[in-house]
């Protein structure tokens, strides 16, 4: 699992984190690409991770593959979690029946258009952050909240601007949340991040590569050029992990990640506007009154 991305960084995702035991983790969209090479690297240092995803029938299916690559040395559990976040009303169910399952919870990771990559995050991450809060204030504890945005922030092509839009709002939310946890005199660190290029699960399905003769030659620029998910977990495992992090808190607090794990500014300017950050949260939170979440 070594990279050309970790030899940039100096930071290896498999070797360079702590021990983990003891630790419980949370990570959206783990049954495929990015999050499931960074749920991999958590749970082999001995990390209970919970796996949240839909699909109960992926979620066993990356469950099994889990177990079948190995997850050595110390070998953490990997539990499924029925998370939905197409409508925040489930996302506020996942996160309420999380609640029931732990007692604490160390990492929350969120990797998955506006409802799912910013409201419904929102939603489970107001719901678990009373718990994530009593974690931070245990002795000797190191709780961080991660969002994987993109430098899709800055895509106004008419296919990807809405996600591009939600990825900008990853950003401004952990902006927002770190301003108010540090207000809070609440000692957890929150981290946005682009991730890279990935050579993921679902970009191997784009109609362009079952297209004769263009096909071919796009699968061999997508090895080429992109990323594997097992390098694109580097910036997450290292946000999630890395010791680093919480030696430099002051640092990392409302961060922006490039592929490498090194501190960076998102393409888009509105990502550092304190202003457009406040507005975002606000109304958000109007958005949710109104529906009752």
């Amino acid at each position: 699992m070594g990279s050309f991305i970790s030899k940039q960084s100096g930071f290896d995702p498999a070797k360079d984190i702590s021990d983990l035991t003891g630790k419980v983790i949370v990570v959206t969209g783990g049954n495929s690409g990015i999050g499931f090479a960074t749920l991999q690297y958590l749970a082999r240092q001995g990390a209970k991770v919970y796996l949240g995803a839909r699909s109960e029938q992926k979620a066993k299916a990356a469950i099994e593959r889990l177990h079948k690559e190995g997850l050595g040395p110390r070998n953490g559990e990997v539990v499924w979690l029925n998370v939905d976040l197409s409508d925040p009303r489930d996302a506020k169910k996942a996160a309420e029946e999380f609640l029931t399952k732990e007692k604490r919870l160390d990492v929350l990771g969120i990797e998955d258009t506006m409802m799912v990559n910013h409201i419904s995050p929102f939603v489970f991450t107001r719901t678990l952050l009373p718990l994530l809060t009593k974690t931070a204030k245990e002795p000797n504890s190191d709780v961080r909240i991660v969002n994987v945005s993109s430098d899709a922030i800055t895509c106004m092509m008419p296919d990807l601007a809405r996600y591009g839009l939600s990825k900008l709002a990853n950003a401004l939310f952990t902006k927002q949340l770190q301003k108010k946890l540090d207000a809070d005199q609440v000692p957890i660190i929150v981290i946005a991040l682009h991730p890279g290029s990935v050579n993921t699960e679902g970009l191997l399905r784009d109609p362009i590569l079952v297209m004769p003769i263009i096909g071919p030659i796009a699968r061999l620029l997508f090895s080429v050029i992109f990323l594997t998910p097992s390098q694109g977990a580097t910036a997450p495992v290292f946000a999630a992990a890395a010791p680093a992090v919480r030696a430099q808190p002051e640092l990392y607090k409302a961060a922006f990640l490039q592929p490498s794990a090194k501190i960076g500014r998102p393409t888009n300017p509105d990502a550092q506007s304190a202003e457009l950050a406040k507005e975002l949260w606000d109304t958000t939170e109007e958005i949710l009154e109104k529906l009752e979440v």
